[in-house]
């Protein structure tokens, strides 16, 4: 039996709302965050991008503070930290000032067998910055919606084998899934790819520093 007239334009108008609905979505959530500090972590982020960074996650002594390890090398947190560093917040000096400050909160001891603070390495370890960021940013609930992700947005993920991990939210938007694009080092480098949900999310985290806070009304202590 063929389907009626009205039934198939009714279908046809149906699947042309959903498509432009999803269209308006994508080129929205593209738009830029003009003159946002937002904008300024997530241009940081995506520059991590075009940087050839060998995985390595050796431990060296580094300078104090704006340390970093060779550039040519790096890990999951190094994006991270040289994104907020492109922004002139520098999460080396910030963790270790507040770990020196307030130790038992953070997992150095449970996790590492550690009594003390080490600035070459706290800041470049997920749980540690898991803490920062609960502690002077702002803690968000980890969804499935894909929405709920906002560009410059910290999200940490759970790998196979118990390896924390860790990304920025960006405003590309995958024309496959809907999904915001993560700039993130999994191991092959600093790539932008749409894996926000292939992993068990651990954590949601807004930060904004406190010279930036101004325009934003959000409290912290950095």
């Amino acid at each position: 039996m063929s389907t009626p007239p009205l039934i198939r334009k009714i279908t046809f108008f149906n699947k042309l709302t959903r498509k432009f609905i999803f269209i308006i979505f994508v080129t929205f959530s593209q738009s830029p965050i003009s003159g946002s500090f937002e904008n300024d972590l997530v241009n940081a982020a995506i520059d991590r991008t075009k940087h050839d960074v060998r995985y390595d996650g050796a431990y060296i002594s580094i300078p104090y503070p704006n340390g970093d390890v060779p550039s040519d090398t790096g890990v999951c947190t190094d994006v991270i930290i040289r994104s907020y560093r492109a922004t002139g917040a520098d999460l080396q000096r910030l963790v270790h000032e507040d770990m020196a400050n307030n130790f038992s909160a953070y997992p150095s001891t449970r996790i590492w067998g550690l009594n003390s603070t080490d600035r070459n390495i706290d800041h470049r370890r997920v749980p540690n910055l898991q803490v920062f960021f609960t502690r002077h940013g702002t803690k968000l609930p980890a969804t499935n919606n894909a929405q709920d992700y906002k560009p410059g947005d910290i999200v940490t993920w759970m790998l196979p084998r118990n390896l924390p991990h860790i990304g920025i939210v960006t405003d590309q938007i995958s024309s496959d899934s809907g999904n915001p694009l993560i700039a993130h080092n999994i191991g092959a480098g600093p790539r932008l790819e749409d894996m926000l949900f292939d992993y068990k999310i651990t954590g949601h985290y807004r930060y904004v520093p406190r010279k930036h806070n101004d325009t934003h009304g959000v409290s912290t202590n950095d």
